[in-house]
């Protein structure tokens, strides 16, 4: 198994792994809609991708994951350089074989050697194969966002 930068040639297939990663998520919570974002997010992919910001595995010859990550700017000075890790996911069939963490690590050098001296990552909270998976490369939650659904003229209270 190897992780590498990806390239604008694989821009296509790490959009199709978004749409399953975004398809996925709605079951622990996400309110993201998968394929109807799938223009959107293979743009931003390949923004990611120009700014050497998204590394892919694949096995025999086809993307089977990917990891996307940014160092934060942001418009207030901070006292730590923050190393974000946006997206991380392997299809299912390739997964527990070490994939996901060689993807992280892969991350975490390229944040480090970018000037990143805190990392962060996300999950929603219902995922606990995340969680368990990033508290055990010695993540903690750091900031809990809270949620309420509210009823509109397009949902109702009880909407998920």
């Amino acid at each position: 198994m190897t992780v590498r930068p990806a390239s604008g040639t694989d821009i296509d297939a790490v959009a199709e792994l978004w749409v399953q990663l975004a398809a996925e998520q709605r079951a622990h919570g996400s309110h993201l809609l998968a394929a109807e974002n799938h223009a959107q997010a293979r743009d931003l992919i390949g923004q990611y991708v120009h700014a050497d910001g998204v590394a892919v595995t694949t096995q025999a010859g086809r993307t089977v994951g990917f990891v996307m990550f940014h160092t934060e700017t942001g418009f207030y000075e901070t006292d730590r350089t923050r190393g974000v890790i946006d997206n991380l996911y392997v299809a299912p069939g390739f997964r527990g074989d070490g994939r996901g963490s060689a993807l992280l690590t892969h991350a975490e050098r390229e944040l480090r050697s970018r000037g990143a001296d805190a990392l962060a990552i996300e999950a929603l909270a219902d995922n606990a194969a995340a969680r368990r998976l990033y508290e055990r490369r010695g993540y903690a939650p750091h900031r809990v966002t809270f949620e309420q659904s509210v009823e509109n003229d397009t949902h109702s209270k009880d909407d998920p």
